[in-house]
């Protein structure tokens, strides 16, 4: 799910304050701690190679989070696309790989347990 942020409902618009929200922006049934992770990525980067040996050959924990700045594209099990841009909310359901269109930097908050677990198997696929 992408959401460009002028499409962020405006709550409160008062001098020196604006605040926006997206209600159901994903469920967290389940999980436990979550960890905040700042990415910065190269034009060119795919995950598919770094998935490859997990569930499906992809990603298999769900995140949220915003686009700083650059352009990522994710896929789905089904082969569903979606591409995320430049202050862009978004929420990526577990089961998806990314390829970066645009140079990126991103905030993303993901479930610690699940996200370290692949965190740690893309480490291995790049040690060999």
């Amino acid at each position: 799910m992408r959401v460009a942020k002028d499409d962020v409902d405006v709550r409160l618009d008062i001098p020196g304050a604006v605040i926006r929200q997206r209600t159901g922006f994903g469920d967290v049934r389940g999980f436990d701690t979550i960890s905040g992770e700042y990415f910065t990525l190269s034009a060119g980067v795919d995950t598919t190679p770094l998935f490859q040996g997990l569930e499906g050959n992809l990603c298999q924990c769900p995140h949220w989070g915003f686009v700083v700045r650059g352009r990522l594209t994710t896929t789905d099990a089904h082969g569903a696309q979606e591409t995320v841009s430049a202050n862009d909310l978004f929420h990526w359901p577990a089961g998806h790989n990314v390829k970066v269109e645009e140079d990126a930097e991103l905030v993303m908050f993901s479930p610690q347990r699940e996200h370290s677990l692949v965190i740690d198997h893309m480490i291995q696929m790049v040690k060999g």
